[in-house]
């Protein structure tokens, strides 16, 4: 039976299309060095207009691949069984949320043809998926797997290597990494540092 590895989708797989959008309505331009937090969208004044101006854009329209993720994941398909674990919960409109599911889905489909579709995921809380290996830009998304991965992006970049250790979560900061952990010969991932 193949290992289970859990990748999450925003910040992870793509990247860029959030912020392209809060740009393109706040008329800024803003990178993402430009923010520590997580909730990108708390620069926003008017939070209510924003997120319903957002709900009539496809974000993924929007969004880039992160470098080298398809050739990746395409890799790690042919040893491993690949789950998407993606949230559709925006913090500030959570009863009106469920126009991101087929946005994200129809994303995938199209752009991952060799990901078994009954293998993607939507979910808020992904410690009760229990998967060998866990991918995810968010600490507390890594609960439930063996090996943990955290994928380097703006909101976690001030995370101690210390704090990781003291929780058995490895860091990537990129796909280029993540290819060498798993695919190269003679890498044991528990003696990656």
């Amino acid at each position: 039976m193949k290992k289970r590895i859990m990748v999450d989708m925003d910040d992870v797989i793509t990247t860029g299309g959030f912020l392209h959008l809060i740009n393109e309505y706040l008329k800024t331009n803003y990178t993402e060095d430009n923010f520590e937090s997580f909730y990108m969208q708390d620069i926003v004044p008017n939070k209510d207009e924003f997120f319903k101006w957002f709900k009539t854009h496809n974000m993924y329209d929007y969004c880039s691949l992160t470098p080298n993720v398809y050739e990746v994941l395409e890799k790690l398909s042919k040893n491993y069984e690949i789950f998407i674990g993606t949230s559709y919960i925006i913090r500030d409109i959570i009863k009106d949320t469920a126009f991101l599911l087929p946005q994200k889905y129809e994303f995938l489909i199209n752009t991952f043809p060799f990901i078994n579709p009954n293998n993607i995921i939507f979910l808020g809380n992904k410690s009760v998926l229990n998967c060998d290996i866990k991918i995810d830009d968010r600490i507390d998304n890594l609960d439930g797997a063996k090996t943990k991965i955290l994928f380097t992006a703006w909101h976690n970049k001030n995370i101690s290597k210390d704090e990781l250790n003291s929780k058995d979560i490895k860091r990537a900061n990129n796909w280029k990494e993540i290819e060498n952990i798993f695919l190269k010969e003679g890498i044991n991932i528990n003696e990656w540092t």
